[in-house]
């Protein structure tokens, strides 16, 4: 089953449950998921193009929550935060920190990388290999900090 297909099911358990914050949060994902198929003219999405879309929507989440947070708004951050933890579901395990170290060192070993000089060739390779398991951001730090 694919995300699309789960995500519609879990919309029409959402309804049955009158889950309110649940149900707008997987119509946002379905909404983007239909946008992007409009956008690319397919029938269906595959999987990995679904899997960046919710994790775009969770990254911007996050940013929502921390923006309110920052001013002054709990209420709104927390609406946020209950969206975020409704999407999360559909991810993937995240990596550890130390797992993230040791996969980040094995590419680093593997392009050859030595200096600050190559990070655009350890980020290329390493946004390919971990996408879904790690954050963007977290990826960067890590590939700088095992440069530096």
């Amino acid at each position: 089953m694919g995300l699309l297909e789960q995500i519609n099911s879990d919309i029409k358990t959402a309804m049955k449950a009158k889950e309110r914050d649940r149900l707008e949060a997987l119509r946002a994902v379905k909404t983007a998921f239909t946008m992007e198929m409009t956008k690319t003219g397919a029938a269906d999405i595959d999987n990995d193009s679904a899997l960046k879309i919710i994790q775009r929507l969770v990254k911007q989440r996050k940013d929502s929550a921390s923006t309110f947070t920052a001013g002054g708004r709990e209420d709104l951050a927390e609406k946020e935060l209950l969206e975020l933890s409704y999407l999360e579901v559909y991810l993937p395990a995240q990596l550890s920190d130390e797992d993230l170290t040791v996969a980040v060192q094995g590419i680093i070993t593997k392009t050859g990388a030595s200096s600050m000089k190559d990070m655009g060739k350890v980020m290329g390779l390493a946004s390919k290999e971990l996408t879904g398991k790690a954050d963007g951001k977290a990826i960067a730090d890590k590939v700088k900090e095992l440069l530096s």
